[in-house]
């Protein structure tokens, strides 16, 4: 990007600006306006007079309207779900070739690079299934809660989705991270652009009713109960462990609406759970069933599937935050610089534990730091959106981000990360990002030791 010299064409000019005269500014109102009025009718005719000039000069700028200038536009929808415009159409989720068996057992990564602000659109939110989606007749589904004894829980009920509608709601903006989002770059790096190494995220509005609520109106018992286990509809039967503390806190939501509308079937229509903070595989979609007890469940997806392996060859189990986390969007792997000059550096930052503190961010591969800008707002376990502007100067440059939350965790390079957890694990990795911007103004993914 270059920056426009003022006597360029195009650039945009501010006119003089027209002073009144004491005599005029001495007049009465009625004066005043009638001065203002002749001005008006003044200018107006020189700009009619300019323009008539302009068409006899034959002037591009005038004369060679292109077509939507000329013509009636094409006829408002008045039914129908609104579409991007056709020039958007590259900027869609993707899927990794070869990374599932099956489209079932499926991954499709959001396109961090092209989105704005912090709000991911439903159609382009990260998708991760493990038997394929369904679209289910909300009329027919039903919620179950029950306990895993009778003290746990004195009235066992179930909910249809009217009923759960009609008790009062709460929208609230979260981020959703997959707990093996950057997994695949543990060893090395393995992909070349930030929408699939970071794309199983997405953030949006949800809307449901708190868990809570549901379970207060079912007699809860808060002093026994340890854990709720949430199970879900779909043939893949996945349940997840909650511990209690996330529900009594409030912040556990049943969801059924997203972005202002009802859930896509993609992601859980007509009901799935939301548990701030917490890695997606927890987030159970097409909720069916809520069971309160007083130890973890131990179930088949975290027994033997989304744990940590460590160094040492031990499993560490029911790791469920998601850390502390920043990466640069823009730019970023995949991209080209055009020339140089002036550019923003752009990214996201999040933390399963609370706000966003603070971004710093470096061109020079760590030596150096600035603090970014936090756009507002800036909210409870939810993205933030950073700014910095850099002025490139066509040099090799090693662009990365750090974040930091509110509770004081800061995001450790992959040295400090794996001194700790080793080079084979898959999930929960919160490493710094870091991209080459080479001297031909390509982006790559790269990895500092």
């Amino acid at each position: 990007m270059t920056n426009h010299d003022s006597t360029r064409p195009g650039r945009l000019r501010r006119a003089p600006e027209n002073l009144l005269s004491a005599e005029q500014l001495a007049a009465t109102p009625a004066q005043r306006r009638g001065f203002l009025r002749g001005a008006f009718a003044a200018a107006s005719a020189a700009l009619t007079a300019g323009a008539v000039r302009a068409q006899q000069a034959d002037d591009p700028a005038i004369v060679n309207l292109p077509p939507h200038a000329l013509a009636l536009g094409q006829p408002v929808a008045l039914e129908g779900y609104g579409h991007p415009s056709k020039f958007e159409a590259n900027l869609q989720r993707r899927q990794s070739p070869g990374l599932t068996p099956t489209r079932q057992a499926s991954v499709s990564f959001a396109p961090l690079q092209g989105l704005f602000g912090i709000v991911t659109p439903s159609g382009l939110h990260f998708e991760r299934h493990h038997q394929g989606w369904w679209d289910i007749d909300p009329s027919q589904h039903r919620l179950m809660v029950n306990g895993s004894d009778e003290q746990m829980l004195k009235r066992p009920m179930v909910f249809t989705m009217d009923e759960l509608m009609r008790l009062p709601s709460v929208s609230r903006f979260h981020f959703i991270e997959c707990g093996a989002n950057t997994g695949m770059e543990w060893g090395n790096v393995a992909v070349p652009t930030v929408q699939y190494t970071h794309g199983m995220l997405s953030c949006s509005e949800f809307t449901g009713v708190r868990l809570i609520d549901v379970l207060n109106m079912c007699g809860f018992d808060a002093k026994r109960a340890r854990f709720v286990l949430a199970e879900g509809g779909d043939g893949s039967a996945m349940t997840r462990t909650i511990p209690i503390e996330l529900v009594t806190s409030g912040q556990v939501l049943l969801a059924y609406g997203q972005n202002g509308e009802m859930l896509r079937p993609e992601n859980g229509y007509p009901l799935r759970l939301v548990v701030p903070g917490v890695q997606g595989v927890s987030w159970v979609k097409w909720l069916r069933r809520i069971e309160v007890g007083d130890q973890p469940y131990a179930t088949k997806d975290e027994d033997i599937h989304y744990v940590d392996l460590m160094p040492d060859g031990q499993h560490r189990q029911y790791t469920s935050i998601q850390e502390v986390k920043s990466v640069v969007t823009t730019p970023s792997g995949g991209q080209i610089l055009l020339d140089k000059g002036f550019y923003n550096i752009s990214g996201l930052a999040w933390s399963g534990r609370g706000k966003i503190a603070k971004v710093d961010v470096s061109v020079d591969g760590g030596q150096n730091w600035k603090p970014a800008r936090l756009e507002t707002p800036v909210l409870d376990r939810c993205l933030s959106r950073f700014n910095l502007p850099w002025t490139w100067d066509g040099k090799p440059a090693l662009v990365m981000s750090r974040a930091t939350d509110e509770t004081g965790h800061v995001q450790p390079t992959y040295r400090q990360l794996r001194e700790v957890r080793g080079r084979r694990s898959i999930y929960h990795n919160n490493s710094i990002q870091t991209w080459l911007v080479q001297e031909s103004g390509e982006v790559k993914n790269v990895q500092l030791s």
